[in-house]
């Protein structure tokens, strides 16, 4: 297949309806398509089929390479989202700062520091530092990993 003829190919595929391009995925891909894709995501994973057709697809190292990536991913523990960080209403939450104590105290609707409140311990934790950090993270609440294996920062609960 040659690469002008290949350009045309993947011209033609913008003048089809949606139905049209449904059907070349089946047959291109030997599947039903998945349900709601787009009209932009047909067009490109038929394209994407087209060219590997026309130019020999990936080498068999890198098909390797993908499968061992996946294989590991598979087996790895879901760290994607971080759990979420619950506070009960009176918790004190200290943290030393350039040789000061500062605690927090948590109510239902917010935090108070120094007498005032504020909606997130990020404000405290710019006020306190005059930088930008993340207040779960400056008072600890978030665990980093530090040479393989997980470590709060330097604070109480």
């Amino acid at each position: 297949m040659a690469a002008i003829n290949l350009g045309e190919m993947l011209a033609h595929l913008a003048k089809l309806t949606i139905y049209e391009l449904r059907g070349e995925w089946r047959q291109r891909h030997r599947l039903v398509p998945p349900k709601r894709l787009s009209r932009d995501l047909l067009i490109r994973g038929i394209a994407y089929k087209m060219q590997e057709v026309a130019n020999g697809g990936l080498s068999k190292a890198t098909l390797r390479k993908l499968e061992k990536i996946r294989a590991t991913a598979r087996d790895a523990p879901d760290h994607s989202r971080p759990s979420p960080i619950v506070l009960k209403p009176g918790t004190k939450l200290i943290r030393e700062w350039h040789g000061a104590t500062h605690t927090v105290l948590v109510h239902g609707d917010g935090f108070e520091w120094r007498g005032q409140r504020y909606r997130s311990l990020s404000q405290i934790a710019r006020e306190i530092t005059r930088a930008h950090w993340s207040g779960p993270r400056f008072f600890g609440l978030r665990t980093r990993a530090v040479s393989g294996s997980d470590e709060t920062d330097n604070a109480r609960a």
